[in-house]
């Protein structure tokens, strides 16, 4: 099956990359100023609620849930398909370095509405502010970090992207689903919380993957286009994000089943 065979929508087809592309170059510097604005709202935001009763939200949270939910999942769809695409077509080596992701038919839209996307969901925290819930360092350390990564890296056009972006739209489609689910009362097995965070952790991984093969092609003088800051940044990244992850499942399903067992034989 060739990668052409895929078929496009119209505002795929009609998407201008070059101009996206441009924007970003010029403005992917503003991703700091979101994450200063989205701090203070924390800041602020849970210092007026101190005073305040919480707010109960549970219609906006479907809707808001719901909505990024459906944007995950098509984009997971057509990602997915494309770099399955790649893969089965033209092997693992051009699905990681080629960057066909950022200005090809199909991905090319869902590669800059992914980056862009990373703005507006900070919004995630608000709900947690205003609902008066547990905000741990994860949430806003992960918010804050991915929106300045998917800036600076889109300009640049790197190798890995698409294989960065696609797991991401994959777990947000299962997790924001779950999220939905969760607000609207549905009562939902713990087993697939955990799943959930699991997959969080193997994404981490293969985050890490991915770039040892970007770096591993570097050297060896092969057309894998990235530089060693990128590398360096987004290793960092993820192994942030494994050591945080993992730190969070043994804390809220070993501890915690631990925990909950002890009490009940006593």
């Amino acid at each position: 099956m060739s990668v052409l065979a895929l078929q496009e929508y119209e505002f795929e087809r009609q998407f201008n990359e070059d101009d996206a592309i441009r924007w970003m170059q010029e403005n992917w510097k503003k991703s700091f100023l979101f994450s200063a604005l989205y701090a203070a709202c924390i800041l602020g935001g849970r210092h007026v609620m101190k005073q305040r009763e919480k707010f109960e939200l549970r219609k906006p949270l479907v809707l808001w849930s719901l909505t990024l939910a459906a944007f995950s999942i098509f984009g997971a769809i057509r990602t997915g398909g494309y770099m399955m695409n790649i893969l089965m077509t033209k092997g693992l080596k051009q699905s990681v370095c080629d960057q066909s992701f950022y200005n090809g038919p199909v991905s090319k839209f869902w590669a800059y509405a992914f980056v862009l996307s990373k703005a507006p969901e900070l919004g995630d925290t608000l709900f947690i502010v205003l609902r008066k819930q547990k905000l741990i360092f994860l949430h806003w350390y992960h918010h804050i970090t991915v929106l300045l990564y998917s800036w600076y890296s889109y300009k640049d056009m790197v190798a890995g992207g698409g294989w960065f972006m696609t797991m991401n739209y994959l777990v947000h489609a299962v997790m924001y689903s779950y999220y939905a689910l969760r607000a609207t009362g549905f009562k939902i097995s713990r087993k697939f919380a955990m799943f959930i965070t699991l997959t969080q952790i193997t994404q981490m991984v293969m985050g890490c993957v991915v770039n040892y093969l970007v770096y591993s092609w570097m050297q060896q003088g092969q057309e894998c286009p990235s530089h060693m800051q990128n590398i360096v940044w987004s290793s960092l990244m993820y192994l942030s994000y494994f050591v945080l992850f993992c730190q969070f499942f043994f804390e809220a399903y070993i501890t915690k089943t631990k925990s909950n067992a002890a009490k009940k034989s006593q």
